[in-house]
């Protein structure tokens, strides 16, 4: 049980007592998924695949397409939309001594060291990766640093901003075994930010077309940063789902854009995220204009009416599972996640986890794809 005493004006003036849950069991949130069932190449055109509407308070549901969102969209709400873009972070070279190896970035560090993954005999500080684009050009890694398992430090021998696009590949989900013909498949027709490692995958649905169509009836967009990293396709191993490490991943909320969102609020609209990376965000930003931290527990009402979401940048390891009150997410695009994974954890705390299993069982029943290149849901 957690104590919080507030003065905040957005809150009440009075100490609350939020309970927490003491135990959230991984394995109920476990499902049986056919492997033919995971697609492995996206939709053409994006907007064409499937999308299973579900009504979280009655548990209907319907069968549509992503092109029929704008059924569902009214004029007034606001679509938010997470603008970043995966960097070719996946490194292939060779050791000094004409072995393989592999770098794959995973976030820039200070002094253009970066956090990455290695995949190679021996990787130890010190030793060189010689990575060689099909262009000619080529980079040397060294390992600064064992940070443990497969994590380093490494630096450069030169900028990398710039011929990353040469020298690096767009890594793909594990689970996606098929080669991508078009790269740019597994990006977003609005990304910009490069950043992540991993697509926020609801938005890879969205052709310009679709768009513009929203915007002529009204609906307003919005646009936040998450780059989304390789933690994300973790499952989680702990019986007790509490007591896993939630990774952390960099965001920002500007100020035009908590602006946007509050406006809306005021003003009747719905805010409808585009992904979980999208929820994640705009979840710490109501916890932030609470004064409150990404991982502080806060019980259902401490709410702020007339400032819904806070201006913030930073790193965030908020981790949503049942019992979370949602306070800036009125609706919700997201594809259809891995068996216990923390995406999944988020999703049944949206709509509810029963309702959210029954919909996955109809899912896979009906043939939906799934993961990353797969269908999308709508959560009203």
């Amino acid at each position: 049980m957690q104590i919080f005493t507030t003065t905040d004006a957005c809150a009440p003036d009075e100490t609350i007592v939020a309970d927490q849950p003491e135990v959230i069991r991984t394995e109920d949130f476990d499902y049986h998924l056919p492997p033919e069932r995971i697609a492995q190449t996206p939709i053409e055109p994006r907007d064409h695949a499937r999308m299973m509407v579900l009504d979280r308070k009655t548990g209907a549901i319907e069968h549509k397409h992503v092109y029929d969102i704008v059924d569902y969209l009214r004029p007034g709400d606001l679509l938010v939309l997470n603008d970043t873009r995966v960097i070719p972070a996946r490194l292939l070279g060779r050791k000094e001594t004409g072995g393989q190896a592999e770098v794959f970035l995973l976030r820039p560090l200070q002094e253009g060291r970066w956090e990455a993954l290695v995949r190679g005999k021996n990787l130890t500080p010190g030793k060189r990766v010689i990575i060689e684009g099909e262009s000619g050009k080529r980079a040397i890694a060294t390992i600064e640093a064992d940070l443990g398992g497969p994590k380093r430090v490494v630096s450069f021998d030169q900028e990398i901003d710039d011929i990353l696009d040469d020298i690096g590949h767009i890594p793909l989900p594990p689970y996606i075994h098929e080669t991508l013909a078009d790269p740019e498949r597994y990006q977003t027709i609005y990304g910009y930010k490069e950043g992540a490692v991993a697509a926020p995958t609801a938005g890879l649905h969205f052709t310009g077309d679709l768009l513009m169509d929203l915007r002529s009836r009204g609906v307003q967009f919005a646009y936040v940063t998450l780059h989304v990293g390789l933690g994300t396709f973790q499952p989680v191993k702990e019986e007790n789902a509490l007591e896993h490490e939630m990774h952390s991943e960099w965001m920002e909320m500007t100020n035009t854009t908590a602006r946007l969102i509050n406006d809306t609020r005021l003003a009747g609209g719905r805010i409808v995220a585009v992904g979980t990376t999208s929820v994640r965000v705009l979840e710490t930003a109501a916890k932030i204009s609470l004064g409150l931290e990404p991982s502080d527990p806060a019980p259902p009402n401490l709410v702020c009416g007339w400032k819904t979401v806070s201006a913030w940048t930073g790193e965030t390891n908020l981790f949503i599972y049942p019992g979370h009150h949602f306070r800036a997410t009125d609706a919700m695009l997201t594809n259809f996640h891995l068996p216990k994974s923390t995406l999944l954890m988020l999703v049944a705390a949206f709509a509810g986890r029963e309702t959210i299993l029954r919909a996955y069982e109809e899912a896979i029943e009906q043939g939906y794809r799934f993961f990353s290149f797969g269908d999308a849901m709508l959560i009203l």
